[in-house]
């Protein structure tokens, strides 16, 4: 077993080379790449048989982060406010400087700061956020731990990060709010 900080490392290596990894989130297990690299993000959609139109959520580091890449921060102040209730994803409009297959047709974007620390620790190495799809192909449920995860996943993409393997507690997806032009929250999935 290699130590956190190697771990990191590696998978800060893959990143910044346009590469795919498996890792924890603070939900589940994920695919991800950096969330501003176009040719990534379109393989990661090509690892999980998923239509290229339907797009993934993106995870920030920490508010500043997402600030940064918001036109407007009104959004990210709610995100701030609802982060420790559980883990939420929003579905925000105004999010810039990701690859444009991110953002959806009516121009939102799925985001969410994880409270995991090695996640966010990655993502503030970085220093782009993260692209993070459920670590299955497209049809087949999401893992709760790193055992579901299908075999054949390890040998596609390019670093499978070893923080939290051990790790049995289940987990579950996100609740997803989107934050409608006035501000009201609609909640899509709990």
């Amino acid at each position: 077993m290699i130590s956190r900080e190697e771990d990191i490392k590696r998978a800060l290596e893959i990143l910044k080379n346009g590469g795919v990894i498996l890792y924890p989130t603070d939900t589940i297990w994920g695919i991800g790449c950096d969330a501003t690299n176009e040719e990534a993000v379109r393989r990661v959609a090509r690892i999980k048989n998923r239509p290229e139109q339907k797009s993934f959520i993106i995870l920030f580091g920490s508010t500043e982060m997402l600030h940064r890449f918001m036109e407007r921060a009104s959004h990210s102040r709610e995100v701030e406010v609802h982060h420790t209730d559980r883990p939420t994803t929003y579905i925000l409009s105004g999010i810039t400087g990701v690859a444009p297959s991110l953002v959806r047709n009516d121009g939102t974007v799925g985001v969410r700061i994880p409270d995991d620390p090695f996640c966010r620790e990655l993502i503030g190495q970085l220093g782009v956020p993260l692209v993070s799809t459920s670590a299955n192909f497209a049809g087949t449920p999401p893992p709760s731990c790193f055992d579901e995860i299908d075999p054949s996943l390890h040998k596609i993409v390019d670093y499978v990060v070893q923080w939290k393997q051990k790790d049995r507690t289940p987990a579950r997806p996100s609740r997803i709010v989107k934050i409608l032009p006035d501000g009201q929250e609609k909640i899509i999935r709990e």
